[in-house]
């Protein structure tokens, strides 16, 4: 088990309760072995599950910053900094980089530490490719097997994208939702895991994407024609409506 030190200065960004499991799972670490099985110790188990919350919440802040740009992209990730700004030692801190680095956000470099990943053309290319290929196959999935409840769902998300049309980041998060749900009614959780995945990496270039003149209102009719498609129960033109939007998306962020 890791000893996590913290200093004086509280981190408001992640709970108190967080933090106190964490330091009563310390306390608790000393159980001795006949008192209590490795299987079914309730000790031993929050002991070991304490730590993770710990790392994931320094993740989650991190991948906050990165997508938000307050971490650049190609920057230098400080890591004694950023553990002093966190009120955390660098132990839970080197263990959510390596999350992160699993996610392509961040790229480790030998005694260089790490780096916000840049993310060129050729990495953007694939990463569309991969997602036009897996989310086309999902909206055909969908076109056979939605129920009229389902489909209700995506028109009511897409009439709340096109109110968010003047509201970037807004639009973002529920053009987001969108994919997302469309991809929970196909029903396939190993698709969703690598689209989950890939979205990531996309997120990094997201800012780029709807700054060219007119790619809101062009996303917003490429939604409207995967619906229509969608409605209409046509399997592979749903397919070819998701392709042509990640196509126009991808020419749009390069």
């Amino acid at each position: 088990m890791h000893n996590y030190e913290f200093n004086s200065k509280p981190f408001l960004a992640f709970p108190v309760p967080a933090l106190s499991a964490l330091t009563s799972a310390a306390s608790v670490e000393t159980v001795a072995p006949s008192q209590a099985s490795a299987v079914d110790s309730p000790a031993r188990l929050t002991s070991s599950l304490a730590p993770r919350a710990l790392y994931q919440q320094v993740a989650e802040r991190l991948r906050e910053e990165i997508f938000n740009r307050q971490l650049e992209p190609g920057s230098w990730i400080d890591e004694m900094k950023l553990s002093a700004q966190y009120g955390i030692s660098r132990t839970p801190l080197r263990e959510a980089l390596k999350v992160l680095a699993t996610e392509g956000l961040v790229t480790m470099k030998v005694r260089r530490g790490a780096y916000v990943t840049e993310v060129n053309e050729k990495d953007l290319s694939d990463v569309y490719h991969l997602l036009a290929l897996m989310e086309s196959d999902a909206a055909a999935e969908v076109a056979k097997r939605a129920s009229p409840a389902d489909l209700k769902e995506l028109e009511q998300l897409h009439r709340d994208l096109t109110q968010a049309e003047g509201d970037r980041e807004q639009f973002f998060a529920i053009n987001e939702r969108f994919h997302v749900r469309l991809l929970e009614i196909a029903d396939n959780r190993w698709r969703m895991q690598l689209v989950a995945d890939l979205r990531k990496v996309m997120k990094l270039n997201r800012h780029n994407s709807l700054l060219k003149a007119g790619r809101v209102h062009d996303s917003l009719r490429e939604h409207q024609a995967l619906l229509d498609a969608l409605l209409a129960r046509d399997a592979a033109l749903s397919g070819l409506r998701m392709r042509e939007h990640f196509a126009n998306g991808l020419e749009a962020a390069s």
